[in-house]
């Protein structure tokens, strides 16, 4: 079981950076030296990938602390916690995009 605390170890470390990666604080009116940002779809794909890293290293700490293996229970405590957390983070930028694309479809030009 030492491999899944080796694969958790390495997704905490890929999850230090935000989720939506340094193009986003790219300036774009810095000038023609800065690289463009990225799409908003990219963006989103990228923090929807988060969150499934997140909820993998959920599920990997919890069947460390099943199996015994040295894990935590509050290590395990605290990923879950992140994953549920980072989840209904997700769900409510994806009811806000929904509902902002149900007000625009509802305008009448």
């Amino acid at each position: 079981m030492q491999t899944a605390l080796n694969a958790m170890t390495a997704v905490r470390g890929e999850l230090t950076s935000p989720a939506w990666g340094s193009a986003a604080r790219a300036n774009p009116l810095a000038g023609a030296g800065t690289a463009a940002p990225a799409p908003f779809s990219d963006l989103f794909a990228g923090a929807i990938g988060q969150v499934g890293l997140l909820e993998d290293q959920a599920h990997v700490a919890v069947a460390g602390l099943m199996s015994g293996s040295g894990v935590d229970v509050h290590e395990a405590m605290i990923a879950t916690e992140k994953a549920s957390m980072a989840f209904e983070l997700a769900l409510a930028v994806r009811n806000k995009a929904v509902q902002a694309y149900q007000q625009v479809m509802s305008m009448q030009f």
